[in-house]
Formats: C-alpha cells, structure tokens, sequence
C-alpha cells in the first residue's frame, strides 16, 4: 500500500517561478522613464519582485517598488501586459506591466532615487529603448506602448513576443 503525501510536502515538489511587477511611466514628449541599477548591467523600469510572503498582489508590488526606488506613490493603471519569460538555466519569470501614466514636469522634478540600488535615471524615447532594455524586456516594453496606443486590453506575451 502507497502512502499519500502531506500537502506540505507535495507544494514543496512544485517548480519554483519568479514573479516581478513594474510601472511604465511617461513623459509628455512620450519618452519612458528608466532607471539604471548599481547591482547588473543594463537598464530597467521602476520595479522588482513581487514580495509574495506577504501577501502582496503585482499592482501592489508594482507601486511598492516604485515608491522605494523613485519616490513618487502614484496609482497605477491598467495592466499593459503579462510576459512569461524563460531563460535557460534561470527559474521562468512572470512579468506584469502596469500604465504608470504621464508624469509632469513637477514629478520628474520629485524623483529621489533609491540610492541603494540605483545609480541614475533617463528619459529614453521608443527608438531608442531596445538599446537599454535588453531582450525580452525592451520587447515587453514596446508592446506596451502600442496597447496604449491601441487603447484597451492586455498583452499576453511569452518572452517579449505577443501570443494569443
């Protein structure tokens, strides 16, 4: 006779996925707003991990890290996309991307970086992001942008690219 496993036991057997939450905001002239992190390569949006310990949903991820890392607590908008990245050798990652919306002169003048974490930010207009965010990421970015052109719905994507 075959014992059954404990829930416990059986949720520990399950893969483990990474979930991260960012904000897409905007300047007037439509540039977006990047930060460039003191701990890799590269540039990223405002955002991070989704600290789900505590019972924190991605918008709520999202706002949090962007208050940290920035400064400025705005309310988010809708969600722009949801990206399922898999990187070889790496656990997969689900991406939510929110509107974090136009922001003014005035907001721009508010940010106050994370300094443990960031080195500086940028206004970088849209054909100049893939040269900042690498892979998967510029991609996911600039199909946010065409769904805020588009005007509603969500971007399902898998490593950048739309699916669905």
């Amino acid at each position: 006779m075959t014992t059954k496993p404990d829930y416990a036991t059986y949720l520990a057997s399950l893969p483990r996925i990474l979930a991260g939450a960012a904000a897409l905001f905007r300047d007037t002239e439509g540039r977006v707003l990047l930060v460039e992190p003191n701990y890799r390569e590269g540039w990223a949006l405002p955002g991070g991990t989704i600290e789900s310990d505590d019972g924190e949903t991605p918008r709520q991820g999202a706002r949090r890290e962007t208050l940290e890392e920035i400064g400025l607590d705005i309310e988010l908008g809708r969600l722009l996309a949801v990206d399922w990245v898999h990187r070889a050798g790496r656990q997969p990652l689900v991406a939510y991307l929110y509107d974090g919306g136009l922001l003014t002169p005035n907001d721009l003048k508010s940010i106050q970086l994370q300094e443990e974490e960031l080195l500086s930010w940028r206004l970088v207009p849209r054909e100049e992001l893939t040269e900042y965010l690498p892979g998967s990421l510029g991609l996911r970015v600039l199909v946010a942008l065409d769904v805020l052109e588009e005007g509603a719905g969500t971007a399902e994507l898998e490593n950048g690219k739309r699916v669905g």
